[in-house]
């Protein structure tokens, strides 16, 4: 089995991996460094559940080689959230109830702060559009549409009163 060293930044941190070269990222992940958050279900990059940030872009965990990490910046979901404060996407999928079984909400997650990082205060439309390519198999996209405009009012909220300071 061929393997390579890597070198990369893993949600801040600069970290380094010696990995087989079939390797997915969710395998990078999961069995190099213990995070779970990104999950293969579909395999094909068709679901959601597996979806990373690399240089700031979505990708499908498990398309997406481990050896493509190299020198880049891998943010996953559990970058999120700072020791025992939610990041405000989370917080509104907890008050939404914006999942039912989980499987899926990390990626929901992702692709949730990477909107409302483009488009701080998107409408309906463009909350479904973008997030088109996730699925639920629970069907809790009414919650999750909720739970992304919730985030989207309290980002929005918590600008105007640190502006105000």
């Amino acid at each position: 089995m061929t393997a390579r060293t890597i070198r990369f930044t893993l949600n801040g941190e600069a970290v380094s991996a010696d990995v087989p070269n079939h390797w997915n990222v969710v395998e990078l992940l999961q069995n190099r460094f213990g995070l779970n958050g990104a999950r293969e279900s579909c395999g094909q990059g068709l679901c959601g559940c597996c979806t990373v940030l690399v240089n700031g872009a979505a990708v499908s965990g498990c398309l997406y080689l481990a050896a493509f990490v190299d020198g880049a910046e891998v943010a996953t979901v559990e970058q999120r959230a700072s020791g025992t404060e939610l990041d405000v996407v989370q917080e509104a999928f907890i008050a939404r109830g914006a999942f039912q079984c989980g499987f899926c909400t990390p990626g929901f997650v992702l692709m949730a702060r990477q909107l409302l990082d483009e488009k701080p205060d998107p409408t309906e439309d463009e909350i479904r559009h973008y997030l088109s390519g996730n699925l639920c198999r629970c069907a809790a996209y009414p919650e999750i549409i909720e739970a992304v405009k919730l985030a989207a009012r309290m980002r929005n909220e918590r600008s105007a009163t640190a502006e105000k300071r």
